[in-house]
């Protein structure tokens, strides 16, 4: 067991989740030890996003206006048609962990079901991620 390659894709994958499974594929883990990573990884920084979440909004955010970007308006176009299943969903596809968390906190949504939700998706987006890019490796480089 090396846990530094471990570590790596876990590290990757708190930030953006596709790059757990194509470091994972780099340097030559199995597909269910990236996979398991990935999630890992992701769950990660959901878990310090929710746990701390209320301290940072009411520590830097309290009188800040808010500001209606792109991706927020998205947001709330995927929160009213889909609610926190649909965030959670596209949280490793569109958004990164820290994205999808901390738009799940703000529409405030309850913790456990976020908590749920999110690795529910993760550990399906790891397996189907992992596995496509591990098949597609061998259709190419074979």
């Amino acid at each position: 067991m090396n846990f530094a390659k471990y570590l790596s894709v876990i590290a990757i994958s708190m930030l953006k989740f596709a790059g757990g499974p194509l470091t994972g594929l780099a340097i030559k883990l199995s597909w269910i030890e990236t996979a398991i990573c990935s999630v890992v990884g992701m769950m990660i920084t959901v878990f310090l996003i929710v746990f701390s979440g209320d301290f940072i909004r009411n520590r830097f955010y309290k009188d800040k206006p808010k500001k209606f970007t792109k991706m927020t308006r998205y947001g709330v176009k995927i929160r009213q048609k889909f609610g926190l299943t649909g965030i959670a969903f596209l949280t490793p596809l569109l958004f990164t962990p820290p994205v999808g968390t901390a738009l799940s906190m703000a529409f405030r949504f309850d913790k456990k079901a976020i908590l749920l939700q999110m690795f529910i998706s993760a550990a399906a987006w790891a397996i189907v991620q992992t596995l496509f890019f591990f098949y597609v490796k061998d259709l190419i480089f074979s």
